[in-house]
């Protein structure tokens, strides 16, 4: 595998450190990105940067892709200089963009056509886990593919694990989301009304970090509170998209629900801050 060349595409939050993590394993990695700036410091680090995603797409064998949506994920495949304008036969495309799992399984079968292999591979974790390589990533796809790619996943992450067919990854991120959604919004309220009664936010920390509930997310999540942080990890406009993209899905729950619209409502002001600016909004 070492032999292969690697492309990534999108130099956000998390494709630095994750694409970071290969150039560190010692792999050949060529990057393409909207900022200069972001693709100037991958190759400060070793990166060969790319003109254009065809010119990419046309040099490596495996493809890894972090981007935002679906839109973006349509662009980069469809334009004149996308992935499908390249010569793709061979070559794995890896989407690990949290997106629909229907626009995953359109390029899914795009690329086939082409000859190419392809896998959705989200991840659980944020920027802290994409730093240390302990992401989870949840696959989907042909396990022959998957297994071929596990050992790149391996570098990326603390575990993979193949969740079934073109889509499954995405819809297994989805509900991982919404769990978060849920989870932030419930700390959210709980200090609120601790607060309401004149019990500050570390008291209520403490406890909940001593105690059975607490967790490696309500840990970075409280302290980000206790500070008056909100810059953020994970933006809580990029988790409302994830709601919405459940709520496409199906979701229909109470607590689904409940999140969703109150994510939404919060979005308009506290969009490109940290999701656990739910706070404020509540």
């Amino acid at each position: 595998m070492k032999n292969k060349k690697i492309g990534w595409i999108g130099l956000g939050k998390m494709g630095q450190p994750m694409s970071g993590q290969l150039l560190k394993a010692g792999y050949q990695v060529y990057v393409y990105g909207r900022s200069e700036q972001d693709t100037q410091l991958m190759a400060t680090k070793g990166a060969v940067v790319s003109p254009s995603v065809l010119t990419l797409t046309n040099t490596v064998d495996v493809l890894f892709l972090m981007v935002t949506d679906d839109l973006a994920i349509d662009d980069i495949f469809k334009s004149e200089t996308g992935i499908l304008s390249a010569e793709l036969t061979g070559k794995t495309i890896v989407n690990m963009s949290t997106v629909s799992p229907a626009i995953n399984r359109e390029m899914a079968a795009l690329c086939k056509e082409k000859g190419a292999f392809y896998l959705d591979a989200p991840v659980s974790g944020s920027v802290k886990q994409a730093e240390e390589a302990k992401l989870v990533v949840m696959a989907g796809g042909e396990e022959s593919v998957y297994e071929n790619i596990k050992p790149l996943f391996g570098i990326l992450g603390s575990s993979s694990s193949l969740i079934g067919e073109i889509g499954a990854g995405n819809l297994a991120k989805l509900s991982i989301n919404t769990l978060l959604a849920i989870e932030a919004q419930g700390l959210a309220e709980v200090i609120n009304f601790g607060e309401q009664h004149g019990i500050s936010a570390e008291k209520i920390m403490s406890i909940i970090n001593n105690g059975a509930l607490g967790s490696i997310f309500m840990k970075l999540k409280g302290e980000l509170i206790i500070n008056d942080n909100y810059n953020p990890a994970f933006a809580l406009k990029l988790l409302t998209k994830d709601l919405r993209l459940a709520k496409a899905e199906g979701l229909d729950s109470p607590l689904g629900n409940t999140v969703c619209k109150t994510f939404q409502e919060a979005e308009a002001e506290f969009g490109n801050e940290d999701l656990i600016a739910i706070k404020k909004q509540l």
